[in-house]
């Protein structure tokens, strides 16, 4: 059956359809021998040769979900031109092709998903606006309750402080905040932090939409079953509605929790 390129390419876990989209644009996809540089040309994954970025698609049955706790300094990328470490370190045992949807800043640890199911990983990323978010950060000096105000504001989202169990004091002075946000980029998380004299010192994704870190344990993966990736497809579904749906607010001032590494 004939399907556009970038839809094949994704199916077979080269890339997301978007990437697929600049790789047809690029010059980098071939079918048959011949390079392909218009979006709209379609293919028969079952007759025609298809390759993209040096790779043959190939279409498998089996769809892989991964949930991968991603520690700070690893690159949230399958390969880096840097040389650094990336997450595909750390998928030992994972043969088939993956990739991540969306990325996760150097410094920062917590939530990355990688599939191989190309049309997920395209809703996904269409979702993404307005698919929620939970971060812990810790920042320099203490938020005062304006500052924490304007924030959410700022956000349109929840930010509270957090509390370790067994903590050096009730006030420290470099403390963590957990943020819940939707249809937000990170870095402005960090710029109106930064703009407030409040540097951000460490960041976690504790969640996003229902793939939750505390699951798995830093550095380690997990595949997902069949439940969490319905679970997954519902929270994308109702972000594609435009009805981001936040975690519901902690009670109290402060938020108890597991304290970082």
């Amino acid at each position: 059956m004939l399907e556009r390129l970038q839809k094949i390419i994704s199916r077979a876990g080269i890339a997301s359809r978007r990437h697929a989209e600049e790789l047809i644009l690029s010059g980098q996809v071939r079918v048959n021998g011949e390079v392909v540089t218009e979006l709209g040309v379609k293919a028969d994954p079952e007759r025609d040769k298809i390759e993209a970025a040096g790779k043959v698609a190939t279409i498998s049955g089996s769809r892989v979900y991964v949930l991968l706790h991603k520690p700070p300094q690893i690159v949230s990328t399958i390969a880096d031109p840097e040389g650094r470490r990336t997450i595909r370190d750390l998928l030992v045992g994972v043969s088939e092709r993956v990739f991540p949807v969306g990325r996760l800043d150097y410094a920062a640890s917590g939530v990355v998903f990688l599939t191989s199911d190309g049309d997920l990983a395209s809703r996904m990323l269409k979702a993404s606006p307005n698919l929620p978010q939970t971060y812990w950060i810790k920042v320099k000096g203490r938020l005062g309750d304006a500052q924490i105000k304007n924030l959410a504001t700022s956000l349109k989202g929840e930010i509270v402080p957090l509390r370790a169990p067994h903590s050096a004091g009730k006030n420290p002075p470099n403390p963590w905040y957990q943020v819940q946000f939707s249809g937000v980029r990170r870095d402005l998380l960090r710029r109106n932090l930064l703009n407030m004299g409040h540097r951000v010192e460490k960041m976690k994704r504790v969640k996003l939409a229902s793939l939750e870190a505390e699951t798995v344990p830093e550095g380690h993966y997990r595949r997902l079953d069949a439940t969490e990736v319905a679970k997954l497809s519902r929270a994308i579904d109702r972000a594609l509605e435009n009805k981001p749906a936040l975690p519901s607010a902690p009670k109290g001032r402060h938020v108890r929790r597991r304290r970082p590494k």
